[in-house]
């Protein structure tokens, strides 16, 4: 018809992705691509950044919220704002929004945080999984957000190291599996699906991220950030081995990793980044870079910039997590592009991926977010779901002094129980690193049932718990009146480098309270930690019932569920639990393996 312009292809959601990402890349100048590939903080975004730089993506750091317990629809609204800033530019390309959902939408204020990664390969159970990446997926989408950056499938070489908790464990097979969270995200996709192509299946999923690109759970002595030595045979059948189920789920996007291997840093690593991850696996989702990568790639950090960019995006990343700096970084890739050090080829190739997920994602049809979900946050069904998780991840390590008098299930009409420790009633510490703030916080942090909560609501009504943080001598003097106690300790919160250690100790003076309390009164230790620690001889002697508890995250009712018997105790070691630091790396394989537990073991405290 005369007059009337034809839609173009880009925006027709009829047409094949395919051919709507080649429409919208020729349309596109080296401002408008070059801004594709850029990712920028939330606190330095603005309708201008976005107008004057074509920004192609925003996230958020761990902690960095709209303001202090802002409602998930708060988040919306700043996000919604965003969003109408990048679709009033001339094409309208929507922008991506990221996020560390990594236990739930954790960064939210009363969102289901659901046990960290550790735990859930404690559970072996690879629906379950799924089904918390569908709940999650949910929450994220209700809060505006269009991308988790997550699963984290780093395989555990040794406990030193700061994120053990994010790794499903130490077993390449078991982390392979647990990847079901990236169909839970985004959706089952369907049989004849093509391998290593994005998938997103609607409005209630998000775009995953397999994370961190590759190695980084094997880096020498745990160090965080630090170099994997290895054949490449090893790389590929431990390290690599979970990406390809995730590229068989159709993972959207993969993030490149801070770690080396052989003293090759990752971020610009040409060879595992295209040759291996695009070309061989056939990769066809954009690769992000971590936080401040490219910043890395020099010493000092964040000098020479200019270079930094060249050999990373030369290399294969695709988008960058710059994320304060965006004016220099697009800068300095203008002048290479206009240079010819990184040739206009690498960046239709970078822009080509970061379109296509954008397609696939839906985000040209549906921009902004879908305000009927807000209903699912910490919702009933999201919360039963975290409670089934916990008491599916619980590993009991002991139960009673000697094997044929069993200590678990525990009496739930005890006259009289204690109920002390530094992790008894601290939501914060159950939640771990990553929730709320990047490294995590002590306290009411957000909505949730601590132990302490969880014990009150299943005790009988006649029975008296007595509780205090740290037991006093006089509660200790009148240890007669007592059926039992409950002693929760471990590790406070942390996260990354801030984690890395080389002692693994209970900390905050656990290892005392425990044998204190367990010298006068029959206890039970609840272990609260994101990885094995030391088990010192007097604590594994004197307690007559231990139980790696791993970060449970809200829904402390799962742990009472299982210590009174409502349900047995299912949780397997997923990674080996050491004797003393002296003996790491432990390899199950190993002709020397000499663990305390070994991988895979767990008790249960019904009768054969």
């Amino acid at each position: 018809m005369v007059g009337k312009e034809e839609p173009c292809v880009y925006q027709n959601p009829d047409a094949p992705v395919e051919a709507r990402v080649q429409d919208l890349l020729s349309r596109m100048t080296l401002p408008e691509k070059i801004g594709q590939m850029t990712q920028i903080e939330r606190t330095v975004t603005s309708p201008a950044a976005i107008k004057d730089f074509f920004i192609g993506s925003v996230l958020n750091a761990g902690g960095s919220a709209p303001f202090e317990d802002a409602k998930f629809s708060d988040w919306a609204d700043m996000i919604d704002g965003f969003q109408r800033s990048a679709l009033a530019s001339r094409l309208g390309v929507p922008l991506i929004y990221g996020t560390d959902a990594v236990h739930g939408n954790n960064n939210v204020y009363g969102a289901t945080v659901f046990p960290h990664n550790i735990a859930l390969g404690a559970t072996r159970d690879a629906d379950l999984v799924r089904r918390i990446g569908a709940a999650t997926a949910l929450e994220v989408r209700a809060s505006g957000v269009h991308w988790a950056f997550a699963p984290c499938v780093a395989v555990l070489g040794d406990p030193r190291w700061g994120r053990s908790y994010e790794c499903y464990g130490e077993d390449p097979g078991l982390v392979s599996e647990m990847t079901s969270l990236v169909s839970g995200l985004q959706g089952e996709p369907p049989v004849e699906h093509p391998n290593g192509y994005p998938f997103v299946a609607g409005r209630n999923n998000v775009v995953a991220c397999a994370k961190h690109f590759v190695g980084d759970g094997g880096t020498d002595k745990g160090v965080n950030e630090g170099n994997t030595i290895a054949s490449y045979e090893d790389l590929e059948k431990i390290h690599i081995l979970p990406y390809l189920k995730c590229l068989a789920q159709g993972v959207s996007t993969v993030m490149a990793s801070y770690n080396s291997w052989n003293g090759s840093n990752l971020h610009s690593n040409y060879f595992l980044l295209t040759e291996v991850l695009k070309e061989k696996l056939g990769f066809k989702g954009f690769i992000v870079s971590d936080w401040e990568g490219l910043d890395r790639l020099s010493q000092p950090w964040g000098s020479n910039y200019r270079n930094c960019v060249k050999i990373a995006v030369n290399a294969g990343i695709d988008m960058v997590m710059v994320p304060f700096k965006y004016e220099q970084f697009i800068q300095d890739m203008t002048d290479l592009v206009e240079s010819g050090e990184i040739p206009m080829a690498r960046v239709n190739d970078a822009v080509e991926r970061i379109l296509r997920v954008k397609f696939v994602a839906g985000l040209f049809e549906h921009p902004l977010s879908d305000r009927s979900l807000l209903g699912t946050v910490g919702c009933k069904e999201h919360r039963e779901l975290g409670r089934e998780a916990v008491r599916k991840s619980l590993v009991l390590l002991k139960n009673g002094k000697n094997a044929n008098k069993p200590f678990l299930p525990l009496d739930r009409n005890a006259k009289r129980i204690l109920v002390t420790g530094t992790h008894a009633d601290d939501l914060g510490y159950q939640c771990g690193g990553w929730t709320k703030t990047w490294f995590g916080l002590s306290g009411r942090i957000t909505i949730g049932t601590t132990l302490l909560d969880a014990i009150k609501a299943a005790v009988g009504d006649k029975t008296e718990v007595v509780y205090e943080k740290t037991p006093s001598k006089e509660t200790l003097d009148s240890c007669e009146g007592f059926s039992y106690a409950i002693v929760a300790v471990g590790e406070p919160p942390y996260a990354e480098t801030k984690g890395d250690s080389s002692e693994l100790i209970i900390q905050l003076n656990g290892s005392n309270i425990v044998t204190t309390v367990a010298e006068r009164i029959p206890t039970l230790v609840m272990l609260i930690s994101g990885r094995p620690v030391v088990l010192e001889p007097t604590v594994l002697e004197k307690t007559e019932a231990l139980v790696a508890a791993w970060l449970p995250g809200t829904e402390g009712q799962g742990m009472a569920d299982v210590i009174f018997g409502d349900y047995d105790f299912e949780g397997k070691l997923p990674v080996s639990w050491f004797k003393t630091v002296e003996h790491l790396p432990l390899n199950a394989q190993a002709n020397s393996y000499d663990p305390l537990f070994p991988l895979g073991f767990g008790l249960s405290s019904k009768p054969v």
